[in-house]
């Protein structure tokens, strides 16, 4: 029997960056599904089931801080790693405030999939 693949929620309003996350996590093996804005992500995991959420910090309709707290009322069990430009040390503690396990700064690739695996095995992202 199979395990089937955990499913990744990736909420970025670039393009670019939809297209770069879902190479990299599908390529490893997870299953990617894109949302491009605060409302379409939450309307997404209201209807689906998600293993992981990976969230930007800023969306033309709202912030990824208030958005990890949505998707923490929402799916409280799926854990939510912040993948964002937004390179302060406030940056990443609103974002862990917020309920994140993990928070990587753009374009760090490698931190991105570490935490990912990480957390997703239950280990916490360790970053």
């Amino acid at each position: 029997m199979t395990t089937p693949q955990p499913r990744i929620l990736c909420v970025d309003d670039h393009d670019d960056t939809c297209l770069l996350l879902s190479a990299l996590l599908g390529g490893s093996g997870y299953e990617v599904k894109h949302a491009g804005s605060v409302g379409e992500a939450l309307g997404v995991a209201r209807e689906e089931h998600f293993d992981l959420f990976v969230l930007d910090s800023r969306y033309p309709d709202g912030s990824g801080v208030e958005l990890c707290r949505q998707l923490r009322q929402v799916r409280p069990q799926a854990p939510v790693v912040f993948y964002s430009g937004a390179a302060l040390a406030e940056d990443e503690a609103l974002g862990l405030g917020a309920g994140a396990e993990a928070y990587v700064v753009k374009p760090e690739i490698d931190g991105l999939l570490t935490a990912v695996e990480r957390v997703l095995r239950g280990q916490g992202a360790g970053l």
